[in-house]
């Protein structure tokens, strides 16, 4: 299964390692990662799916492939900003948010509209939006996703 990761490109240290920790489960699980290619929680989730042997996907919002971090294993490149948030929900069978601001928030409705499973780690709370699966770890993640994909 291809499972979109999101969340914020700017993250803590405790974000990054619930992205990472995220990345090797959806990995050991034989899953691919799929993101938008840079920084924070996209970069810690391609760094530990890749680690655990998993493919990471990266949709860049820019129109070089170089510009994709270094865990990216298929990059690409889209020329659209922040409009490939819409490609990033829509090429996962499901949908998993660690934490994430205004961009992240997009991808949620996106997700949503879509009809994708979601699951959400300290990430936004929507009042009168259902769908997001709230959950405590990485673990309980992959295991909402995939029970309902």
């Amino acid at each position: 299964m291809r499972v979109s990761v999101i969340g914020g490109g700017t993250v803590t240290d405790e974000q990054a390692a619930t992205a990472e920790a995220l990345g090797r489960t959806l990995g050991e699980r034989g899953h691919e990662a799929v993101c938008g290619g840079l920084g924070g929680v996209m970069e810690a989730v391609c760094r530990g799916a890749s680690e655990a042997g998993g493919h990471t996907i990266g949709i860049l919002p820019t129109e070089r492939r170089a510009d994709a971090n270094e865990y990216v294993d298929t990059a690409v490149a889209t020329g659209m900003g922040n409009a490939r948030n819409v490609l990033v929900a829509m090429n996962g069978d499901a949908v998993i948010a660690v934490d994430g601001g205004t961009g992240t928030l997009s991808e949620l409705g996106h997700a949503l509209d879509f009809g994708k499973p979601v699951a959400g780690l300290g990430t936004h709370r929507i009042d009168g939006v259902d769908g997001i699966d709230h959950v405590d770890t990485p673990e309980e993640a992959v295991e909402s996703v995939e029970e309902r994909a």
